[in-house]
């Protein structure tokens, strides 16, 4: 019998009060993950060697390269387990629940040197203020299983009418893709031209990464599970560089609004998931800002977009 999916079950509640100390130790294991495939994997311009991406039952590296065999990392957010796979048909399986980083990196690491996949990796977070070296964090130790299978559930709609986006644009364009950094689900457009050099000044991340990562003119939109002045799950879109005019903007729907600090449209997670039609409110966000974005930064619209459907 195949089972219903319900909205609240597909568009869960995620108030990040409830899970905040989940969150950031989710986000810790991630990035120990993540800088294995990132240790192992040729660089790719803007860093699209390193992101995770949404799979039926979590969130996969897919296959990095190790010499004449390959390997997967995937969470599995069902049955709340770490699976390594190789492709010799080697295998280990960690279980997620409450463990400090410190463990879970010792743990992971510990996997991976009898299937000779033993990676050396640099041990302390990116993209984070006041970052704590892997070994040493005895800080973040919580893991709540249905916070963590909510907060799944809501990455594989959003990468869902992400991708339907994404279908919409024929010039160049990232995948729907999980960067471990900030924990953000994004997708990026591209209009062809060069941009000024990033100003960077990312915590705890070389500006070269970052000048790398906006060598080029974008459009950008994802979702992010909430954190310092956006304290609760929220969808974003943003311009670089960012085209005058941009701020004010009439990006769709009601519920979107320009946060300064952050330089981004922001549409709490809220508004789509209680909207009438939540896919339909998500494209219009995700829509609008682009056409801001493009319109105000006079791309090549005509060459880079197709109709919906095509």
């Amino acid at each position: 019998m195949t089972a219903v999916m319900t909205r609240d079950a597909a568009w869960p509640a995620l108030p990040l009060a409830a899970w905040s100390d989940t969150l950031a130790t989710l986000h810790m294991w991630l990035q120990i993950a993540g800088k294995v495939r990132l240790a192992r994997t040729p660089w790719l311009n803007h860093s699209w060697h390193a992101t995770f991406y949404v799979t039926s039952r979590g969130v996969t590296s897919s296959p990095i390269p190790h010499g004449l065999r390959s390997f997967q990392i995937d969470f599995d957010f069902i049955d709340h387990q770490l699976i390594v796979q190789a492709s010799d048909g080697g295998t280990a399986r960690i279980p997620l629940e409450p463990r400090t980083v410190a463990a879970f990196y010792e743990r992971l690491m510990g996997e991976l040197r009898p299937l000779g996949l033993e990676t050396v990796i640099h041990g302390s977070p990116n993209e984070v203020a006041d970052a704590i070296p892997f070994a040493k964090d005895e800080v973040h130790k919580s893991y709540d299983p249905a916070s963590v299978t909510r907060f799944w559930r809501v990455l594989v709609q959003s990468e869902r009418v992400m991708t339907a986006f994404r279908a919409r644009y024929i010039g160049k364009c990232s995948p729907v893709h999980l960067f471990w950094g900030a924990l953000d689900l994004a997708v990026t457009r591209f209009s062809g031209r060069r941009a000024p050099e990033h100003p960077g000044g990312i915590p705890n991340l070389p500006d070269r990464v970052t000048r790398d990562a906006y060598s080029h003119e974008v459009s950008s939109c994802g979702f992010w599970a909430g954190g310092g002045a956006v304290d609760y799950p929220a969808y974003y879109a943003y311009a670089y560089p960012e085209p005058e005019g941009f701020a004010s903007a009439p990006v769709r729907p009601a519920g979107a609004f320009y946060l300064s600090g952050m330089r981004e449209f922001i549409l709490p997670y809220d508004a789509v998931r209680e909207a009438p039609d939540p896919d339909a409110a998500l494209l219009d966000f995700f829509q609008s800002a682009y056409e801001a974005a493009a319109s105000l930064g006079g791309w090549d619209r005509g060459s880079l977009e197709r109709p919906p459907g095509v």
